[in-house]
């Protein structure tokens, strides 16, 4: 794969259908004040957090059950116009832009926890329920919703993007933990995917079909999905090491001796000086790994003192103990809030973020060297990474009114993920194909395969109403 040395595959193709004046009618018919053709509306349902930049919908719809996603897609169907799902906005990729016009189906009032059954240790939701809101709902039956992708993102965002996080090295990803779901199709219908049994072999695996799909073969309007016991005991660590080398030694020799390591984040010099001046820390400017050890009091014990000693063999220092819940809730609060704290870092920027993902084994190869191209560009970025799977981000800080600078930071990206793909590793670890990511698609997984999507999508939605444009081109 050649470095761009244009933007051209970068802009989004805007190939806007008409939306009949008939359809927003029928739409405000239908659903009275809860149809906004606002032009602030449209445009707060316009945009994510991506670089790019598309018209607006047509109008937007706020949902409030089911019946009202099936009406509403039913309606657009008739006319041939395009939906696109609306959860809480936090998308990365570009998912939410309405490259081909249509209209914004916003579920986020659909925010209802509909069973908690903590026999089975599963609960099911409306799409519009946040993760920190689930979490709050089921804190009293002593189980948790393991899945942390930072933001607090809705369940059905997370699940149309097979989202991950922090806790993914230990419970998995979306993928893993959704167990069935109500999803209205493409013409209206609405159907059922999966149940509330651990597995099962009937049939396609329509749900894992659906989680991951991106909004272009349904919109998701039930999720059932795994719960965890609270651990015992849980504790904290963070660590500071010499060079981000020493750091991805360390993680990858833990991973590899089998330490059951609930959480392992990977934060460079640039990033703890960027969340110091943010947060209001005091936290040493190395390179550092921020870890979670989850179990009964001797199991934590055990853990943290294998990982401070195989810390220490790699040249870790500093290893600073987080037990109460305010320490940790204090640090992981920091490790969350690193994306705005480096977009504070330079006012007025926006973010290009990677999300390559490689095998283990193959970790530190591909993050040394794209960490010695990105200082050598001389552009802005902060590095973190969920390392104990092998995922990481780059987010390159760009100032929009100098195109040379998306150029410089698209090809160190390109590189990237050129060199994961190189390392038998994935071009998104967690933040989905969306418009951004289209090409690498291709390249991950062949012609072949992309048109097998194309075949199921076709075969879905001959009309090519959901959310069109995105994770491939038809």
């Amino acid at each position: 794969m050649n470095a761009p040395t244009d933007l051209t595959h970068l802009v989004p193709e805007i190939n806007q259908r008409e939306v009949p004046s008939a359809l927003i009618d029928a739409l405000k018919a239908r659903f009275g004040e809860r149809c906004s053709t606002a032009l602030v509306v449209r445009e707060q349902h316009g945009r994510d957090e991506s670089s790019f930049q598309a018209p607006p919908p047509a109008a937007v719809v706020f949902a409030e059950s089911t019946d009202d996603v099936s009406a509403a897609v039913r309606l657009a169907s008739q006319y041939s116009v395009p939906v696109i799902p609306f959860g809480v906005g936090s998308s990365l990729e570009g998912h939410l832009l309405a490259v081909q016009g249509g209209i914004s189906i916003d579920v986020s009032r659909m925010n209802q926890v509909l069973a908690i059954d903590a026999d089975d240790l599963t609960v099911t939701v409306q799409p519009g329920v946040t993760r920190k809101q689930l979490n709050e709902a089921v804190k009293s039956t002593g189980l948790f919703f393991p899945i942390d992708p930072g933001a607090d993102a809705s369940i059905g965002g997370m699940s149309a993007t097979r989202a991950s996080g922090t806790n993914a090295v230990r419970y998995g990803t979306m993928r893993e933990n959704v167990l069935g779901l109500e999803v209205v199709t493409a013409s209206g219908d609405v159907i059922r995917t999966g149940t509330r049994a651990r597995k099962s072999s009937a049939g396609y695996d329509l749900t894992r079909l659906m989680v991951g799909s991106e909004g272009t073969l349904g919109v998701i309007t039930e999720v059932t999905v795994k719960l965890y016991p609270l651990p015992e005991a849980i504790s904290a660590a963070v660590c500071s090491f010499p060079s981000i080398e020493a750091a991805v030694r360390t993680t990858i020799q833990v991973i590899q001796l089998g330490v059951p390591i609930a959480r392992v984040e990977l934060i460079d010099h640039n990033t703890v000086r960027m969340v110091n001046a943010h947060s209001k820390l005091k936290l040493r400017e190395e390179p550092m790994l921020l870890m979670e050890f989850h179990g009964s009091p001797t199991g934590v014990k055990e853990q943290a003192e294998l990982v401070q000693e195989i810390a220490s063999e790699h040249g870790g220092n500093a290893f600073e103990w987080a037990s109460t819940p305010e320490e940790r809730t204090r640090l992981w609060t920091a490790r969350h809030n690193a994306y705005f704290a480096a977009v504070q870092s330079k006012p007025g920027c926006r973010v290009i973020s990677t999300d390559t993902c490689v095998p283990i084994s193959n970790l530190a190869d591909c993050l040394l060297d794209s960490v010695k191209e990105a200082d050598e560009s001389g552009i802005p970025y902060f590095l973190v990474g969920h390392v104990g799977d092998g995922n990481f981000h780059f987010g390159y800080l760009l100032d929009p009114e100098l195109p040379q600078e998306r150029i410089t930071a698209e090809k160190l990206n390109h590189q990237l993920v050129s060199r994961a793909l190189a390392l038998e590793g994935t071009c998104t670890g967690e933040h989905g194909v969306g418009l951004h990511k289209m090409d690498f698609l291709v390249t991950e997984a062949g012609a072949g395969a992309v048109e097998m999507m194309r075949t199921i999508k076709r075969a879905l939605d001959p009309k090519n109403i959901m959310n069109p444009g995105k994770i491939f081109s038809l």
